[in-house]
């Protein structure tokens, strides 16, 4: 009943089967044991498409019910503190995958040693169903009513460039100053335009310009600033060591971008897996903690 749960959501047996971890054919042969016990017909299958029967429409709904139902009641008779255990399957965005985030994730991984973790690394939306997913984190604002969306931090971002951006004119010291400069944007961000803060006195300046170079990946705008195909506006914990080396220079370090919020973000469902629980518990815990550390504010 798992198994057809997860063909369904899935919206296929080949995804069905990579999500489950088995193969094709046991996917198909447990379907067909399904089929057979309940003297119904689930699915129509063609070489091209998939939908439910009526009867598999009906079954579908129960099914989601009485495994949610079996979930608890394992839960109940394990104890509250019971031992995680199983596949954890988490989104991170790219860079904080690679790099900010290991650590906490090694610390969960070191705790419980019945877990595994599939790392997945993108920074798309995320489709929990279809995908198989039981967490993500994400930088940026959540709209999607249907998760659940924890707010672990804030990732402060900064005005950086190479010294060579800055070759023969003055360094910029207001954010007007920076429009003649070329830029870089991050896409998933910011396009053509942005606004900085004053720190001390709020006040509030937008700059718009023609970036030279668009990409919606954190490590490829770090990298093209240290080239020095111009000015970005980026996480200042992937920064921090490229200034410290001199290969970048912070400017106008008076004036920031607005921070952008993280979040843990998990469906609503009224049973949560013990090794979700702990994932959650941990990370909320420990990603303040990694930010502050990586941008040398704690």
């Amino acid at each position: 009943m798992q198994t057809f749960l997860r063909i369904v959501d899935a919206g296929s047996l080949s995804s069905a089967a990579a999500q489950l971890g088995t193969t094709q054919p046991t996917v198909s042969r447990r379907l067909q044991t399904l089929e057979r016990s309940l003297g119904l017909r689930l699915l129509q299958r063609s070489t091209h498409a998939m939908k439910l029967t009526e009867d598999g429409a009906r079954c579908y709904e129960r099914a989601k019910e009485l495994v949610a139902n079996w979930q608890m009641f394992e839960a109940d008779l394990r104890g509250a503190s019971d031992e995680p255990e199983g596949t954890l399957r988490v989104v991170v965005p790219h860079a904080f995958g690679q790099q900010l985030l290991v650590e906490p994730l090694t610390e969960y991984l070191n705790r419980h040693a019945r877990v595994s973790v599939e790392w997945v690394l993108h920074d798309r939306a995320v489709d929990f169903i279809a995908d198989g997913i039981d967490c993500a984190i994400r930088v940026g604002e959540v709209q999607d009513p249907s998760v659940v969306a924890i707010r672990v931090a804030e990732v402060p971002r900064i005005v950086v460039a190479a010294p060579s951006v800055l070759a023969g004119v003055p360094v910029p010291a207001h954010p007007d100053e920076l429009a003649r400069l070329p830029w870089l944007s991050l896409r998933t961000f910011y396009r053509s335009e942005l606004s900085l803060t004053q720190v001390d006195t709020g006040e509030v300046q937008s700059i718009a310009f023609h970036p030279r170079l668009s990409t919606d990946s954190l490590y490829a705008i770090r990298s093209a600033a240290v080239n020095g195909l111009g000015v970005c506006v980026a996480s200042a914990w992937l920064l921090h060591e490229d200034i410290v080396r001199g290969r970048l220079v912070h400017l106008v370090p008076n004036w920031s971008a607005a921070p952008l919020p993280m979040y843990l973000l998990y469906p609503y469902a009224r049973f949560q897996p013990a090794r979700l629980r702990r994932f959650v518990e941990l990370m909320r815990e420990r990603i303040p903690t990694a930010m502050a550390v990586a941008t040398h504010e704690g």
